[in-house]
């Protein structure tokens, strides 16, 4: 299957605005949107606004996508936004599954002695029935080197307009939009883009970002790292525990005493990404391909496996966020709002999560059907989601301190003693045993890296998008980073069950989302499905009735909606177009649609 997108040649007159050539007026080059970058976040935006009929450019100063495969887990909540877009079997179909990616290893070597083994990613038996409930869509293994190119086509054939080799230069804004100053790398010539919007999607680096001067926390590079991506057939070492991620310990491999390597599969089992670290305060190390072999037979454990080494690179774990996320009509999404290091598989996931909420904003703005303070609540929902992963992914590196400790391989650069501390766990003795006990409380905290499911699914946004219907936010029964709680509560994402609908299961988020506001009912709340209508043609906005009962518009087909909905048959559960709760209503009222449009002018800014 081509996943090739739609590449459009030299600027001409196009649905995006027009370009006369290369002597025209700069001004003459418009579009509604520009989106900076073509990365997770800037390819899902432009899949999204796309699927919502906006028009937009795309330009990005490489010229191709991703040319490394650094994001790979796809979490459930990607996955579920990716079947909204009606393309969620071909992300699938591309993936490594599930089933294949929970077996994580902690070994000396691939081929050496296991320290330990965890489920991850929601594979333990008990912990995959919470993931089976919460989604309508199961976790997967996609590099973004696939995955970019799958959301740029298709973002590309429902009309975006994608520009490779164009570099982002400076901009200005006014009152009315944004002139951005581009590159065309291949001309080698300067012209001006004019937006209504810009979405800043350019990476860790942004430019964007610096230009606005956007408050950022924390500190960036405090961590070296290398990649190492390569070919070699590994099967005969992981076939039989299938995982996405093997970590080798190994004393006194790398500066500091301590080596501990990533392992990581690209595709099984053949196709492999090493991570391994570095001294940042010192130069860079000069990693050639022969170094590269080198390590990888290392941390392999058998140097007879042939390797071709595909790519090299140098990058820093990052601790930093962005405390706010827009700054007039450009709005910053991605890497470029939130740098930290890969653990916890948060970064693309929360990329496309942010574009995922700004795009039906800027839908309905563009459209005038909502008012521009609707805009104001994208930085209310999505700037607490980036500080919350970004501290998140770094508090997971600082995790690994506890195992290590265990293992007691720190405080020493004694190789030798580091080995009897790791040897030590076999000891038959008191000490023996309190190692193994400290051990499996250490790998036990890896949860919170490998199965934060609350972390991946459990946002509850607040801001003038959401409409408070008078109840306390519900409380956490369980840890909130390793559990996702579904409830109705204004602001949270809408629970998923299966409902009926011509005999065949469809989710609450098949129903819901489509681009489009969504109200369920119950048989006795027919009211309130009847001012769905009225309301969607006096605000002029795609607003969707959806009765859940015997004979109505689908059927609850364990009952699981009734438990979910936390209001009664004759309530209602308004949704907006990315899956999260607007408003409820406990039951009926005397005015269903003066309510309702009360509600949605309030979230529309209207």
């Amino acid at each position: 299957m081509s996943t090739d997108p739609v590449i459009e040649p030299a600027p001409e007159a196009a649905s995006a605005g027009s370009f006369a050539g290369h002597g025209a007026d700069p001004d003459d080059l418009t579009t509604d949107v520009l989106v900076i970058g073509s990365g997770p976040a800037g390819a899902s935006a432009a899949l999204f606004l796309a699927t919502y009929g906006v028009q937009h450019i795309v330009i990005t100063k490489y010229r191709w996508t991703a040319n490394t495969p650094r994001a790979h887990i796809t979490n459930q909540r990607t996955v579920e936004i990716m079947r909204d877009m009606g393309i969620e079997d071909e992300v699938l179909a591309e993936a490594t599954p599930h089933d294949l990616m929970g077996d994580t290893v902690f070994c000396s070597s691939l081929a050496g002695e296991e320290i330990g083994r965890i489920r991850t990613w929601g594979t333990h038996p008990e912990r995959e029935a919470d993931y089976r409930l919460a989604s309508p869509s199961m976790n997967c293994d996609l590099p973004q080197t696939i995955f970019e190119p799958i959301m740029i086509s298709h973002a590309a054939s429902r009309g975006s307009r994608v520009r490779f080799d164009t570099e982002y230069l400076s901009m200005t804004q006014d009152a009315d939009g944004v002139t951005v100053q581009v590159l065309d790398r291949l001309w080698g010539h300067q012209y001006a883009i004019r937006a209504k919007y810009v979405v800043a999607a350019d990476g860790g680096r942004s430019k964007v970002v610096s230009d606005l001067a956007l408050p950022m926390a924390g500190e960036m590079d405090i961590a070296g790292s290398m990649n190492i991506v390569f070919h070699a057939d590994l099967s005969a070492y992981v076939a039989h525990r299938p995982s996405v991620l093997y970590w080798v310990l190994q004393p006194g491999a790398t500066i500091g005493g301590i080596g501990l390597g990533l392992v990581r599969m690209v595709r099984p089992w053949n196709e492999w990404l090493i991570t391994w670290g570095y001294d940042i305060s010192q130069p860079p190390p000069d990693l050639t391909d022969e170094m590269a072999v080198e390590i990888v037979h290392n941390l392999v454990g058998d140097d007879s496996v042939p390797v071709t080494i595909r790519s090299l690179s140098l990058w820093g774990n990052n601790k930093m966020y962005a405390e706010r996320y827009a700054q007039g009509r450009v709005f910053a999404v991605g890497d470029a709002v939130h740098r930290h290091p890969p653990s916890n598989g948060l970064g693309s996931n929360t990329s496309i999560g942010d574009s995922y909420n700004l795009a039906w904003k800027l839908a309905h703005v563009l459209r005038g059907t909502a008012g521009p303070g609707l805009l104001d609540s994208f930085d209310a929902e999505r700037a607490p989601v980036g500080e919350q992963i970004v501290l998140r992914a770094n508090k997971s590196i600082e995790e690994f301190g506890a195992l290590l400790e265990a293992l007691e391989v720190t405080g020493t650069d004694d190789v030798e003693a580091m080995q009897a501390g790791i040897d030590g766990r076999a000891d038959d003795s008191a000490d023996g045993a309190e190692k193994r006990r400290r051990i499996r409380a250490a790998l036990e905290l890896k949860d919170y890296e490998f199965n934060a499911h609350g972390v991946e699914l459990g946002q509850r946004y607040r801001s003038g998008a959401v409409v408070a219907d008078g109840t306390e936010e519900p409380a956490y029964t369980r840890d909130p980073e390793l559990y996702y709680h579904p409830t109705t509560w204004p602001g949270a994402r809408l629970p998923h069950c299966w409902l009926g609908r011509d005999g065949r299961r469809v989710s609450t988020h098949d129903v819901a989302g489509h681009g489009r506001f969504t109200l369920l009912t119950g048989i006795t709340g027919r009211p309130w499905a009847d001012a769905a209508a009225k309301v969607a043609a006096v605000l002029g906005v795609e607003l969707h009735g959806v009765v859940v009962g015997p004979g109505a518009d689908v059927t609850d087909l364990y009952e699981d909606w009734s438990r979910l909905r936390e209001v009664a048959e004759d309530g209602c559960v308004l949704v907006r177009p990315d899956n999260h709760v607007a408003w409820r209503s406990a039951g009926p009222v005397d005015d269903p649609a003066s309510e309702l449009e009360r509600v949605l002018r309030r979230v529309l800014d209207r």
